[in-house]
């Protein structure tokens, strides 16, 4: 009896939504909305009045250039994109992008303090055979947004993340900065091949995320460089379907032992079981 509104309907702040009614006037107490919005509720029992904001929209920024191919009700969307692709190792951090540096000369340089230039802000570049903790400390002051490089050491990456990671699903550290570890943990030229391709790519815009799971659905770090699609000039289109599997030709990495880290080409793909060495 004393409600001004009922449930549903929309209030704005400093509206009266419910009031007494005393026989002296002067006496009347008046309540006023704290909020603009909704009623969503009003017991009966305790006198309770639950007041609901209006909902906030959520941008959430596509991590790589393409075209939108299907939109999935109340979920996301499938982004399509012709791109450059590498996965890594093992990484940290997650989904960022940034314009593609290369840091080093060689695969199997050093990145070092002295390689971190304060052009490197806002970008993610490339080192070579291994960094340090305080290299990447240095690199996040100077705002780099990822590293991609060919090792890292096992009790630097305890210091970066600040605790033991044991067997977990990587990508969700807040570390400032996400880092992709193209070979495995040690000193470890990166792939002559790999260096050579990322090089190649230099100045592109690039998206890189850090995301690993080495157990049962196995996820991998991955790099992603879209090409130029708007031009047909640079002869990079690719005209094999989307999900076609590996076919003869193809370019591998091997990532088991002995031939681990080795790229080669698919020279055959036997359909019958093969004997191998183990």
């Amino acid at each position: 009896e004393y409600m001004l509104k009922k449930e549903g309907d929309p209030v704005q702040k400093d509206e009266p939504i419910a009031e007494t009614k005393p026989w002296v006037k002067m006496l009347k107490a008046i309540l006023h909305s704290p909020i603009t919005g909704t009623i969503e509720s009003i017991s009966t029992v305790t006198g309770q009045i639950l007041l609901r904001e209006p909902p906030k929209p959520i941008q959430v920024h596509a991590y790589i250039d393409g075209t939108v191919t299907e939109v999935m009700e109340k979920e996301g969307v499938v982004v399509e994109t012709t791109a450059t692709f590498i996965q890594g190792i093992f990484g940290v951090g997650g989904e960022t992008v940034g314009e593609l540096a290369i840091a080093v000369n060689k695969p199997d340089d050093i990145l070092t303090a002295d390689c971190i230039q304060p052009a490197y802000k806002d970008k993610i570049i490339v080192g070579g055979a291994f960094i340090q903790h305080d290299v990447i400390d240095k690199a996040k002051n100077a705002g780099v947004r990822g590293i991609i490089v060919g090792g890292f050491d096992d009790e630097d990456l305890k210091k970066l993340l600040g605790y033991d990671l044991g067997v977990a699903i990587t990508g969700s550290e807040e570390i400032g900065i996400s880092l992709i570890i193209t070979e495995g943990f040690g000193k470890i030229q990166m792939a002559q091949g790999t260096f050579e391709l990322l090089k190649s790519r230099a100045g592109a815009k690039t998206s890189i995320n850090g995301a690993t799971q080495i157990r049962a659905g196995v996820v991998r770090p991955e790099i992603i460089i879209p090409h130029n699609t708007t031009s047909k000039t640079s002869g990079e289109y690719l005209d094999k379907p989307i999900g076609r599997g590996m076919e003869v030709g193809d370019r591998v990495r091997i990532i088991r032992v002995p031939y681990f880290g080795k790229i080669g080409k698919i020279k055959s793909l036997p359909f019958s079981p093969q004997k191998i060495e183990t």
